[in-house]
């Protein structure tokens, strides 16, 4: 799942981006509503993370070009306002979800991956496919019943390979929604991830290369 927390609270936006990478998400991170709509233009995000109260662009307009671009992106709104027609506005105006600061970073977690599910096609709550079983909520892979201990990035692109469903998922696109924007597009992450990964899922090979396309598990 890949994640845009735009807060112009420097020190808690920085706080935010790395305890969810600690959950195994990619993070970006923006301080104003210009570079929010910047990056959502760029990036396929699956949730952002709204300050209402941005400068430059207000949290309200970025909140409504999202809607308005049809994105699948779901905004979860924060701010300090506790009153129940601050939050009633913010939800008019198109957010998905609203929390009100400070909020206990357990919940604000909580509230990401159920707006994650959201953003995604319905799928059963554990991936399996060609005798990989893997549970998201746990981070736990199984293969044919053997336990697989996986590090995050490797768990993060089999899951996105067995979402896929069969179908090839090229290495930009693994790289889209694994890893977040600082790394180097043009490294050899994704591949050294996949090797380490079939090293550990074992033989016979389950992942797919296609020269010039990218992976599957067939």
């Amino acid at each position: 799942m890949r994640v845009l927390v735009a807060e112009d609270e420097r020190m808690l936006a920085d706080s935010i981006a790395e305890g969810l990478r600690a959950e195994a998400l990619a993070v970006d991170v923006v301080y104003d509503g210009d570079a929010a709509l910047e990056r959502l233009g760029v990036h396929d995000y699956d949730v952002v993370v709204l300050d209402r109260d941005l400068p430059v662009v207000h949290g309200d307009d970025v909140c409504r070009a999202v809607v308005e671009s049809g994105a699948l992106v779901r905004v979860l709104m924060l701010t300090a306002a506790v009153t129940v027609p601050a939050r009633v506005d913010g939800l008019r105006l198109g957010a998905d979800d609203y929390l009100t600061k400070p909020f206990a970073f357990e919940e604000l977690v909580a509230r990401i991956l159920a707006l994650g599910r959201r953003a995604r096609p319905a799928a059963p709550p554990a991936l399996e496919r060609a005798g990989i079983r893997a549970d998201p909520s746990r981070q736990e892979v199984y293969r044919d019943g053997r336990y697989v201990h996986l590090a995050r990035k490797e768990f993060g692109l089999l899951a996105e390979l067995l979402r896929a469903d069969g179908t090839i998922v090229s290495a930009e696109r693994l790289l889209e929604k694994v890893w977040d924007e600082h790394t180097d597009p043009f490294t050899n992450t994704v591949r050294v991830t996949l090797m380490k990964l079939r090293r550990k899922l074992g033989d016979p090979p389950v992942i797919e290369t296609v020269p010039g396309v990218g992976y599957r598990i067939p």
